[in-house]
């Protein structure tokens, strides 16, 4: 027995020395905790000092909590702006002691699965101990010691202060964004108004953005935003902390966002520098240090350019006896030096603290759709000698009304901003022109996947899968930013180089110590720049694009420039953006809150604002046109075909290739007929030779039959397949002879159909025009227009179309074959 108590004693002894070991080497391990008994105690930090590139403030940011904040006790904090936050960031804070297992579970389980997390693991106490009481290295970092030792601090925390204590602390320290610390600060941010005045909408937009200020702000992603407000209220559904039908009414409440006003130079400009030194520094390290930072920006040049767009919105907007004005509140201008990345101008909007146009929205970040803004990288791809190439800037294009299968099968017919059709033409003049039928057919047969890859390697990245676009996409069929569309612009400007926006030029500590340096210059060869010489070449030529703008219009300029417009489908969108070899500009207009403008185009609207700013940066600069690299150079082609010429061929004209895509056949686009002149129908054996003469005609394809027809161009006589009394001619405008059509088996059936249309050509209309497939009868039709859509079926088929006359006559196209796979 004695043994045994000895034993005993010894189990007991070494176990109390283990656990004491154990405790001693936990204690070491988690180390010395800073002392929670006043979270109002901080260290002085230095301000950040932010200036123009040639010393000029632009503002100076206070450090947190020393700048602009105003401390609310809980009971002037609106409930629902508490339940909001509660909601979102600690649903069990007021039954937890401080750490929550519960949300620590659910966090690991959303992990494992993969899937976003809405709700933080982190307790109220949590965010304050790490973000109040340890230091700006620990605080960000990701072991399981700082997780640790942030969990001990949140449980003496709560034991120091009360529930109310700590929420208090909690909404008057968090950070918001926008240099926004607690929520009085952050209301005064986003919606210019006191924390006392906050709506339920309101609160949930705030409570949502402490988890990613940066990823939810509203005034950079408004979408991303709205998403997470929906979010929030959901939580406070969920919760119980707001009935399903007063977050049904928040929901649908349009937000408008403004700031109340303080002293600050390019504020839109400011926010994004702030953004990048935080990236960069790290938000603690960059007050520790007292950075100044030399950006990039002119802020004389920044702020007559925001008087140029406020200006030329207010003449826009102007109601006139003839229109009741454009109705265009928002704009945002952005300049960008091609060759370094340099912005030197950043105006987002054209009064940052105005709330009635939502000011305080960053127009130069905010995705809107681009319009024809796109179709410049669309033609790129297509002059590219190593894809072919499949254009040069001499081909025939058919700028004539066609339809589209997409990716879902749907049939899609584009039309032009005039809504009318121009034939023949050109791939300068369809691109200078902006002409929508041809750059959907190009983008057709370059292929919608390397558009896509090409914006982004351009640094133009499109919000989604890829496999979300379709051929809309070169009209302005998906979101872009001002800023990212305009430095893709530079790598026409410069060669053919991606650049990525440079802000910053360089950072110094307090004491004058260098701790960054930016290293301007080019990013890599993403373009040919002979392809980037011929796009800037049909950029800049007036006379190529006189037939979609006029002959003069804001954008010609005083000296060479290339310059594109873009105009969305639903009128709510407005670009302009060009380039000389020294400066390249991008200007939009629009209204935040999606309000279409009222008949502004891309040449009325944001045109004028460029054409102004382009003329101010070049004032007293010498004239400078564009380098011609190696490798191209002029030959003269046909004018209609861009073909070789030939004698037959009226007109010629001079036109840059790529060496190597030289046109090498003559053209056959003008032909010389033996006409009968006695019938002005074609010459046969019969035909005295005193009554023949030759005619050149335009031989046109029967897909344009139609068009000329309707503007009045003479057609080539024919004999074959025509009336015996030579009343009219059937011919067949869709679908292509030979074409070849694949079946996409995801798809459904009824989903895979074509066009199928003839026109009669004559004196007269038909009684009744037919169409067979395979020999069955399929369609008829007693007057024009004679078109229908046919499903696909795999197979060989032949069409034929027979118009019958009067008295029994009838006229037959000539058989029509195509292949269905």
């Amino acid at each position: 027995m004695t043994r045994t108590r000895r034993w005993l004693r010894r189990i007991l002894l070494i176990g109390l020395l283990g656990s004491g070991l154990g405790v001693g080497a936990l204690a070491l391990w988690i180390g010395p905790l800073p002392d929670p008994a006043d979270l109002g105690q901080r260290a002085p930090r230095s301000s950040v000092r932010i200036l123009d590139r040639h010393g000029q403030l632009l503002y100076e940011m206070a450090p947190p909590h020393q700048g602009r904040h105003v401390w609310l006790p809980l009971h002037r904090i609106p409930r629902v702006c508490i339940a909001a936050t509660l909601a979102t960031e600690d649903a069990r804070f007021y039954e937890h002691p401080g750490v929550d297992p519960i949300a620590i579970l659910r966090a690991l389980w959303t992990n494992l699965k993969g899937e976003e997390a809405i709700s933080g693991a982190s307790t109220i106490p949590q965010q304050i101990a790490r973000s109040l009481l340890l230091s700006p290295d620990e605080r960000t970092a990701r072991t399981l010691r700082r997780k640790a030792r942030e969990a001990i601090l949140a449980l003496i925390l709560s034991q120091r202060y009360g529930k109310d204590e700590l929420l208090e602390i909690y909404l008057n320290t968090v950070f918001y964004g926008h240099f926004a610390y607690g929520l009085e600060a952050a209301a005064m941010t986003y919606f210019g108004k006191h924390a006392a005045e906050l709506d339920p909408a309101e609160c949930a937009l705030l409570a949502g953005l402490p988890q990613s200020p940066g990823r939810y702000d509203p005034l950079t992603n408004p979408q991303a935003a709205e998403e997470r407000r929906q979010q929030v209220l959901r939580l406070m559904v969920r919760h119980g902390l707001l009935s399903p039908e007063e977050a049904e009414t928040a929901a649908a409440e349009r937000l408008r966002f403004a700031s109340a006003p303080f002293p600050i130079h390019a504020p839109h400009f400011v926010m994004a520098v702030r953004e990048a030194l935080v990236a960069q520094f790290g938000e603690e390290a960059m007050f520790e240090e007292g950075l100044v930072v030399t950006t990039t920006l002119d802020l004389a040049w920044n702020e007559a350019i925001t008087e140029i767009l406020r200006a030329h919105l207010e003449e826009i907007n102007r109601p006139r006896p003839d229109h009741p004005g454009a109705g265009a509140r928002n704009g945002a201008v952005v300049v960008i030096q091609p060759y370094t990345g340099e912005v030197l101008t950043w105006v987002g909007s054209p009064d940052y603290f105005n709330a009635a146009i939502q000011g305080a929205v960053d127009g130069v970040r905010i995705l809107r759709q681009p319009g024809s803004a796109l179709k410049p990288f669309t033609y790129a791809l297509a002059f590219d000698p190593r894809n072919g190439p499949l254009l040069t800037p001499a081909s025939l294009l058919w700028d004539l009304p066609q339809t589209f299968i997409t990716a879902e099968g749907e049939s899609y017919q584009p039309i032009n901003y005039d809504r009318r059709y121009h034939g023949p033409v050109s791939a300068r003049v369809a691109l200078a022109s902006s002409l929508n039928v041809p750059a959907v057919a190009v983008l057709e047969q370059v292929g919608v996947p390397r558009l896509v890859e090409l914006l982004d390697q351009l640094g133009v990245q499109l919000p989604g899968p890829p496999t979300r676009y379709g051929l809309a996409l070169t009209l302005g069929g998906g979101e872009v930013r001002l800023v990212d569309l305009t430095a893709a612009y530079a790598a026409l400007a410069n060669g053919g180089h991606r650049i990525t926006p440079l802000l910053i030029r360089e950072v110094r500590d307090r004491h004058g110590r260098l701790r960054y340096a930016a290293s301007p210059g080019l990013g890599p060869q993403i373009l040919d720049p002979r392809v980037v010489f011929l796009i800037t070449d049909i950029l800049k030529d007036p006379n190529a694009r006189a037939m979609g703008f006029g002959s003069w219009s804001p954008l010609n300029l005083s000296r060479p420039a290339a310059v594109k417009t873009g105009t969305s489908s639903d009128w709510r969108d407005n670009w302009t953006i060009g380039y000389t070899p020294d400066w390249v500009v991008g200007v939009w207009i629009g209204n935040v809150d999606q309000t279409p403008l009222r008949e502004v185009s891309g040449v009325t609207g944001a045109a004028p604002i460029w054409h102004t700013v382009m003329e101010l940066l070049h004032r007293d600069q010498p004239v400078r046109d564009f380098p011609i690299p190696e490798g191209v150079h002029r030959v003269s082609v046909c004018a209609l075909s861009g073909k070789r010429p030939t004698p037959d061929c009226p007109q010629t004209r001079e036109e840059w290739f790529i060496e190597g895509t030289e046109p090498k056949e003559p053209d056959d686009l003008y032909r010389r007929l033996r006409i009968d002149r006695r019938t002005g129908r074609l010459a046969g054996p019969e035909t005295p030779p005193g009554e023949v003469e030759e005619r050149v005609f335009i031989m046109w394809p029967p897909s344009a039959w139609k068009w000329a027809q309707e503007n009045g161009l003479p057609l080539p006589p024919m004999e074959e397949h025509g009336a015996a009394d030579g009343s009219g001619i059937l011919r067949w405008v869709s679908p292509p002879a030979g074409a070849v059509y694949r079946r996409i088996p995801s798809l459904p059936s009824e989903a895979q159909r074509v066009l199928v249309e003839v026109h009669w050509i004559g004196r007269g209309v038909p009684r009744v025009v037919r169409v067979q497939i395979d020999g069955q009868p399929w369609m008829e039709w007693t007057e024009p227009p004679y078109r229908a859509w046919w499903p696909l079926a795999p197979g060989s088929h032949t069409f034929q179309a027979i118009a019958r006359l009067g008295e029994g006559q009838t006229v037959e196209a000539p058989p029509l074959h195509i292949e269905v796979r």
